[in-house]
């Protein structure tokens, strides 16, 4: 599964892994595609506080790559 393989990816660069991946599940949960989760992820970020916002681009950069 991509979120599984991000989430796997991003986990050695991260700060608050269980923070993220909480959250990753939730919007994935919640999105009705993929398109849509990454529009929910984006809007995460921009409302995030740093070192957490640097943790979400880690984790879309990982999503993306796959």
């Amino acid at each position: 599964m991509k979120l599984e393989d991000a989430l796997f990816e991003a986990r050695p660069y991260v700060e608050y892994y269980e923070r993220l991946e909480n959250l990753v599940r939730r919007l994935w949960e919640e999105s009705t595609d993929e398109a849509n989760f990454l529009q929910l992820l984006n809007e995460e970020i921009e409302r995030a506080e740093e070192p957490f916002r640097t943790d979400l681009r880690i984790f879309l950069q990982k999503f993306e790559a796959l």
